[in-house]
């Protein structure tokens, strides 16, 4: 290792490419970082791009190395190790998964809802999926016990299969298309209670809050609600468009002839389709919030408040954290 020298002295790897305040640059961050073509790179060359992030922190890297080397090195980075702990994160659960995974699960969802057994099963087969994502893109900082992981599952998929199941047999008698949105209003139903209840040590002892210099300030509870509460709306996001607006085209490819020969092709024609409405909307639903949130030091729990302001006056009018993904 040597000094950088191939790479600009000013380069700060830790640094966003795209400012992170507007829409725009948030969305170039995570469609860079939510690539899915980053799920098929090998565990060694993951494990390399974390050696090479970490060395151009302390100022090292190999002799030679580029300054797109090194940024395409933190593309992995970002894409497969947790923000907070540094920790590879499973292959289900990073987002860089979620357009494979979630086309597969969301285009059987969408195809098989007519029977109960067929809802029961891809819900099911679909919280699963959510109870993954959720628990490895929490605020690390705040551990959760194997049992609340146990009792976030079973509730958020006891939610989706109640809502998913009584309106499937409420929307019996009614239009075709009602029937189809089934499905969204299940997997809405369930980020309100999957995500905050396998984040539940977030609210009940708070997330970690820094200064805009990443100095620890203390723990807040306020902050949990507002990042986990940002986390659920980017979700609903994240499912709607394809979940909405798929069931209107199929509806309406579904009488024509040809659509009708060809019956044993609308699963898989559903897949793809929601593979493009997700390969957009990952991103997008990310990008939505800034992921390092800020709240203002006055919306604060009081002892927190009065602690910061006993400490550095009125020098942190805002205070940030992680709000997870």
């Amino acid at each position: 290792y040597t000094k950088m020298a191939t790479v600009s002295l000013d380069f700060n790897i830790d640094s966003p490419r795209w400012d992170q305040s507007t829409f725009a640059g948030r969305l170039k961050h995570f469609l860079n970082i939510t690539d899915p073509r980053t799920v098929l790179v090998p565990e060694e060359e993951l494990d390399r791009a974390k050696a090479l992030v970490e060395g151009c922190r302390a100022g090292l890297v190999p002799p030679g190395s580029s300054q797109e080397q090194l940024l395409y090195a933190k593309k992995l980075y970002d894409s497969a190790f947790h923000p907070d702990s540094g920790e590879k994160m499973n292959l289900i659960g990073r987002m860089s998964f979620q357009v494979p995974g979630g086309m597969a699960i969301t285009g059987c969802m969408l195809q098989f809802y007519r029977t109960v057994p067929a809802v029961v099963f891809w819900q099911w087969v679909n919280q699963s999926f959510n109870a993954f994502v959720n628990y490895t893109n929490r605020n690390a900082a705040s551990p959760i016990t194997l049992r609340q992981i146990g009792v976030a599952y079973v509730t958020a998929t006891g939610a989706a299969l109640a809502t998913a199941v009584g309106l499937n047999l409420y929307t019996k008698q009614a239009p075709p298309l009602l029937a189809r949105w089934v499905p969204f209003a299940a997997v809405a139903a369930a980020n309100c209670v999957n995500i905050p209840m396998m984040r539940q040590q977030e609210i009940i002892n708070g997330i970690t809050v820094t200064d805009e210099n990443n100095n620890e300030l203390g723990r807040s509870r306020r902050a949990a609600v507002k990042g986990i509460a940002q986390v659920v709306l980017s979700r609903i996001t994240m499912a709607a468009p394809g979940m909405i607006i798929l069931p209107i085209i199929m509806e309406r490819l579904e009488k024509f002839t040809f659509m009708q020969r060809i019956r044993v092709l609308h699963g898989p024609l559903q897949v793809l389709l929601c593979g493009g409405f997700l390969l957009f909307m990952v991103p997008a639903a990310c990008a939505l919030f800034p992921q390092r949130c800020s709240l203002a030091l006055a919306d604060l729990e009081v002892e927190l408040r009065d602690s910061i302001v006993a400490k550095h006056g009125d020098k942190v009018p805002y205070v940030y954290f992680n709000k997870g993904l």
